[in-house]
């Protein structure tokens, strides 16, 4: 694939927050309704994505300089992975799941777990990922996957 994977800057925040609302409204609108997709994306503005970005270990995945995806660490949580759509299918997600997983071996986590959408079932169960709880917020379905990390 031939990206480069940083840690996120704030300046970079306008850009993740495009990749997040164009995958959420792409990929996941095939799988939830308009009214969650128009919830879910509240939490994903610029502004938003900017406080993510002091707050959790952000990675994006670059491209000749143009920011395709991100994906974050919080603490033994992997959050917020998202691929641009047009982006998708080209290995983006599994580099930066691969930058994840690497970091949360360094900081001596041994089990990793995803609040996934039903979107990406499919990509976390790809990598090793077994459902371990369904949750609901409304209509919403979250599907919560764990994987044991082999040590470093």
């Amino acid at each position: 694939m031939g990206s480069d994977i940083r840690l996120a800057r704030r300046s970079d925040a306008a850009a993740v927050s495009g990749v997040i609302l164009a995958a959420l409204r792409e990929s996941n609108a095939r799988d939830y309704s308009a009214e969650v997709i128009a919830r879910v994306e509240t939490s994903f503005g610029p502004a938003a994505v900017e406080r993510l970005i002091e707050q959790r270990q952000v990675y994006v995945a670059l491209l000749e300089g143009r920011i395709l995806g991100t994906a974050s660490l919080d603490g033994a949580v992997v959050r917020s992975v998202f691929v641009a759509p047009e982006a998708q299918g080209r290995g983006i997600g599994r580099a930066l799941m691969a930058e994840v997983e690497r970091a949360a071996r360094a900081a001596g986590v041994r089990s990793l777990a995803v609040p996934a959408s039903i979107t990406a079932e499919s990509f976390y169960a790809g990598l090793g990922f077994e459902t371990v709880e369904t949750r609901y917020h409304g209509e919403e379905r979250t599907l919560v996957m764990r994987r044991d990390l082999a040590p470093l």
